[in-house]
């Protein structure tokens, strides 16, 4: 028999299932077995940045029944994931069973133990058998880049973190290359609002009567036009305004002007234009696209994806390629023909160019196994599992349906005295991928309207809407995903676990799904990014996302990467260790200690927010942390509704009055007004 090496269980009883247990025996590491200790540096700076790795704690039994098997079987064959991550976990299987050498920092192949490798991007019968039947080797660009990082990450976590300890005076808190410039961007926007100027302007509106009535927007007089935009720059609160010219002053004089004036359709354009579909989901993507319709956090969406992954039913799921196999395009026109009819498929497939120049995941696009767009929730799929699978199904497919046709029809109306209003609407005339992927959408757009060019219109009122500028929002996941996708900040496999890491560490809290920085987190995004302004500069992480992805295509040195990073970064760190300086992040509330009378302040634990005494040590006082929810109270004894987390650190609100009384509910709106 042949010992193929998989990451989890779930992924070797889908093996098992399609492979049926005669050949191979398929065996689970349950993840990394072997890694750098937690509690040292471990990286030998005299050779090379040599990694002292080890066997992780709890994975010496998993090692010792592996090589067990492998003396057992016939052949090992590496089956981990396509990614660095899992071309790593097959290089130290590899290590600790004896085909590898490891002569730092040269990689080589013990002669005649060449390992095995086979790779594929979905757990299929046909993937699998293709793979099985072509076996590669380890990929050790792959696991060149991975260590790199692996290095690059220890060597800022372990360097800067004892920094903040003794800046703070807290030895749980940590500093990360990339989730430090994550931090600051969420920390930079907040000062953007903050700094922000909000001003009043009003938009006007017309209502008009030709038979049917109309309501158009003023957009100019003279040429001139109303409007209100403005510039953003990263990193600065630069906003710059085209300010409005109607403002509250002027809205009743130009009330009664337009309403003294005579006015005409000056111009009606009909456009019908294609609606292509957006391209299959990448891992960013579909972390977008899970949180603006379902809520998923992206946590949430790769746990669930890894499930639908290993059960064989999507393909790999940390991917930033856009392509689709042949196999699935071809598949797909036949399931559009079949379910939709001839005029909804293409008459050849549909392909995307890819936005990144150096895709270095996995080489296809999330999409469907099959074209079953029904699953069957039992056991562990659940149905969370269902609603994932059913986006990325109708993704998918989408890519590969007609475009639509849709009308756009623009009215001008036009004063003698130079007002100009206009109006816009939509009608779709054929849906196409709308089918499938916004039904509603061409419901709603099946009907435009007819106007004429060159009547006579009436003016029947004037509706003038006040409203303000506005800061750019704060980000949610899916706008953060985006921005850090966009500046080329980490990689498809890190976005989540930056995002989950800067909140348990209490730098970031969520209020009704966007980020804000907390006291703590905007202290150590201010002190990182004003001492190490190189290290944590966007363009600079993302040059070395870049090296990274040389590294991993063959074309850059990986120690020559890290001496350039540590050299600089040695010199500036060894500048700010003898910066005496302590910096304070503690917040002062109006309420004071019970036992001494003295202020209560918020403080920071590896735990959270929690209140203490500001005579400590000589009063020992201590509280947990409650926000109270503004205007709302309990509906069943009257108490304040706080914010409260659970275990799994997931936010619930519940009674302030909590053991005597324990309501509670997930989300606001269940309180009612």
């Amino acid at each position: 028999m042949s010992l193929i090496i998989v990451e989890s269980p779930t992924k070797a009883r889908t093996f098992n299932r399609i492979l049926g247990g005669k050949d191979y025996y398929v065996f689970a590491t349950m993840g990394h077995i072997r890694d750098l200790p937690g509690n040292k540096m471990a990286i030998d700076f005299d050779h090379d940045f040599k990694p002292d790795y080890i066997i992780i704690k709890n994975k010496t039994k998993t090692v010792s029944q592996l090589k067990k098997l492998a003396k057992e079987n016939g052949e090992v064959i590496l089956a981990t994931d396509p990614d660095r991550e899992g071309e790593s976990i097959s290089y130290h299987v590899a290590y600790l069973l004896g085909l590898i050498n490891e002569k730092w920092p040269k990689i080589e192949f013990k002669k005649g133990k060449e390992p095995k490798r086979i790779v594929f991007h979905e757990i299929t019968a046909a993937a699998l058998k293709a793979a099985l039947a072509k076996p590669e080797t380890l990929r050790l660009d792959l696991v060149k880049a991975q260590q790199a990082r692996r290095i690059l990450d220890r060597i800022v976590g372990y360097d800067l973190s004892p920094l903040l300890w003794k800046k703070m005076g807290k030895n749980w808190l940590s500093a990360g290359r990339v989730q430090t410039v994550a931090l600051r961007l969420i920390v930079e926007r907040e000062k953007e609002i903050i700094n922000f100027h909000q001003e009043e302007y009003y938009q006007v509106f017309g209502q008009f009567e030709d038979g049917q009535l109309l309501k158009a927007k003023l957009i100019s007089k003279d040429d001139i036009p109303y409007e209100q935009k403005f510039t953003l720059n990263l990193f600065a609160a630069d906003y710059q305004y085209t300010k409005t010219t109607i403002n509250k002053d002027k809205v009743e004089t130009l009330k009664i002007d337009l309403m003294d004036d005579k006015y005409k359709i000056s111009h009606v354009d009909e456009t019908t234009s294609s609606r292509y579909p957006p391209p299959p989901f990448t891992t960013s993507l579909l972390q977008q696209d899970a949180f603006h319709k379902m809520g998923f956090s992206s946590k949430q969406t790769m746990r669930l994806a890894q499930d639908l992954y290993e059960h064989g039913l999507i393909t790999y799921h940390r991917t930033d390629s856009f392509n689709l196999s042949t196999q699935f395009v071809f598949a797909a026109a036949d399931y559009i023909r079949k379910n939709y009819g001839d005029n909804y498929a293409l008459a050849k497939p549909r392909g995307y160019h890819n936005k990144s120049k150096m895709a270095q995941e996995a080489h296809e696009a999330i999409r469907p196994t099959k074209l079953e767009n029904t699953l069957k929730t039992s056991g562990k799929l659940t149905s969370y599992h269902a609603r994932l699978y059913d986006l990325i199904f109708r993704r998918a497919v989408a890519t590969q349906m007609k475009e639509a046709s849709v009308k756009t029809i623009t009215v001008d109306i036009k004063g003698q005295k130079g007002y100009l209003f206009e109006t816009k609407t939509e009608q779709v005339i054929f849906d196409g991928f709308f089918k499938v992927l916004n039904p509603q959408f061409a419901v709603s757009k099946n009907s435009g309207m007819s106007v004429k060019e060159g009547i006579d219109i009436i003016l029947n009122a004037i509706e003038a809407q006040p409203q303000m500028t506005n800061p750019p929002p704060r980000y949610n996941e899916a706008s953060l995903i985006k921005i850090l996708e966009e500046k080329g900040i980490g990689r498809p496999s890190t976005y989540a676990p930056i995002i989950s890491l800067i909140q348990d560490k209490y730098y970031i809290e969520k209020e009704m799904r966007y980020f804000i920085p907390t006291k703590l987190g905007s202290a150590i995004s201010d002190y990182l990014s004003s001492s190490f302004p190189d290290i944590f500069d966007l363009n600079f992480t993302a040059s070395m996302e870049e090296n990274l992805d040389k590294v991993a295509a063959g074309e850059t040195d990986f120690i020559d990467l890290l001496k350039k990073f540590n050299d600089p970064f040695n010199k500036e760190l060894e500048t700010k260790k003898n910066d005496q300086t302590v910096i304070n992040i503690e917040d002062d509330i109006d309420e004071k200690c019970p036992q001494c009378g003295s202020k209560l302040v918020v403080r920071y634990s590896k735990f959270g927010k929690f209140l203490a005494c500001s005579a400590f040590p000589k009063c020992k006082f201590t509280k947990p942390f409650l926000k109270v929810v503004s205007g709302k109270k309990c509906p069943q004894c009257g108490g304040d509704i706080v914010v409260r987390f659970s275990k799994s650190r997931k936010r619930f609100y519940g009674c302030s009055n909590y053991p005597n009384c324990k309501f509670s509910v997930w989300r606001l709106n269940q309180l009612g007004n």
